[in-house]
């Protein structure tokens, strides 16, 4: 299925809440609580995950919503992920994946990481828009939000039920250079950590720091140390 037919099928308003709320909750959703979720019934919410799986959209399986196993944990339910896979249309075509890997490289080879992390950082201070750094986290959220990253809060080290900024880290579901990150991983990576050092500013209450995790963005932001009470 070509891409632009792929996003047309988001054009149904039940099926893109549905597309939307599985792919913001950066886990497995079942049919029940998609439905619950965006407020319709559960055989009408099986029809359009299953049509955005089609389309490629989303990513089916099942498992057992109990977590029991064995006589009596019931059948396998059938569950939805985001895909992985990146979805982009232009028209006419063009091909800026493409100018990117040879743009990410020709630096490669060239050695040019400190100057390309130099730019990544003074856009950031531009698209910022401001010389005060974010505030706190919550600020960060939405900063980041606005530039594709789905950041989501989440408590730091596992530790459940710590509270405070110190207590939490900021992660980001969606790496909006994954592409080229996946082919020049070192490179891409520092940019990405130098264009939210930009965004989210230096020196105040939050930074940004690398912390690679499968599935995510490779920089997490958090309380700065100088902040940590």
């Amino acid at each position: 299925m070509e891409d632009i037919d792929v996003i047309a099928v988001l054009q149904d308003p039940v099926r893109r809440r549905l597309y939307e709320y599985v792919a913001a909750q950066g886990r497995e959703v079942g049919r029940n609580e998609a439905a619950e979720a965006v407020g319709v019934a559960r055989t009408l919410a099986a029809h359009h995950l299953d049509r955005l799986a089609e389309a490629g959209l989303l990513e089916s399986g099942s498992r057992r919503l109990t977590g029991r196993s064995g006589p009596g944990a019931g059948r396998p339910a059938k569950v939805y992920t985001r895909s992985r896979v990146e979805r982009s249309v232009s028209l006419p075509a063009r091909d800026y994946r493409t100018a990117a890997d040879l743009l990410a490289e020709a630096a490669e080879e060239a050695g040019l990481d400190a100057g390309l992390c130099a730019a990544a950082r003074r856009r950031g201070e531009a698209l910022r828009g401001s010389a005060e750094p974010c505030g706190g986290l919550e600020e960060a959220v939405r900063v980041l939000a606005e530039r594709g990253y789905e950041p989501h809060l989440e408590a730091a080290g596992g530790a459940e039920g710590v509270g405070g900024e110190a207590g939490r880290v900021l992660r980001m579901r969606n790496c909006p250079f994954h592409a080229v990150a996946e082919r020049f991983p070192p490179l891409v990576c520092g940019m990405n950590l130098a264009l939210l050092e930009g965004l989210i500013g230096t020196g105040g209450p939050v930074r940004a720091r690398m912390d690679a995790r499968p599935g995510e963005c490779c920089v997490v932001v958090e309380a700065s140390k100088n902040n940590v009470r």
